[in-house]
């Protein structure tokens, strides 16, 4: 897959959500996990890492929105239902990202969504778990990004091997003696 992402949370507190969210950035191959003030000891929770995500992604934690780090060229981008985010099915993903959501019972902070290069949603009736969450918008990155061909047209996809016919010719396959 082209370039590199990681995703994050902004004060979290449920150790269940952040291990939902870590295995699945562990499966999705996200390139670092990060968090922003949580409310758990994320620290902590490597006993409890059934993937061994923390042995495959550096881990960074921050106070503050504002000691938040990022490599160099890598965007920010927010998932939140606010007025005039982007559905994320029509979000085109950098190719450098760091996803961050917010708490569990909340939503990004100003300071946070004010830091972002871009805000996207998923397009629902209401709001989902944190982990669930993550694990769409990873997984949207992951069909989007070219790592798949484009889908069939039909349901199901090509079932049928291509015709052997050239304009309604019939070619002969040769086959060696």
């Amino acid at each position: 897959m082209r370039g590199y992402f990681g995703i994050g949370v902004e004060t979290i507190s449920k150790e269940g959500n952040v291990g939902n969210l870590l295995r699945s950035a562990h499966a999705f191959g996200a390139g670092f996990f990060f968090a922003i003030d949580p409310a758990v000891n994320i620290k902590a929770m490597r006993v409890s890492d059934t993937s061994g995500a923390f042995d495959h992604l550096p881990y960074y934690q921050y106070d503050t929105v504002g000691d938040l780090a990022l490599p160099k060229g890598c965007r920010l981008v927010g998932i939140e239902l606010v007025p005039d985010s982007v559905a994320l099915p029509t979000f085109r993903h950098p190719t450098r990202a760091a996803y961050v959501l917010g708490p569990e019972m909340g939503s990004l902070s100003p300071a946070l969504q004010e830091r972002c290069d871009f805000i996207v949603h998923i397009p629902m009736k209401f709001c989902v778990n944190v982990g669930v969450a993550g694990a769409l918008t990873m997984y949207d990155r992951m069909i989007s990004m070219g790592r798949f061909a484009e889908r069939p047209v039909r349901a199901g996809g090509a079932t049928a091997p291509p015709p052997d016919h050239v304009q309604g010719a019939r070619r002969k396959i040769r086959t060696q003696s």
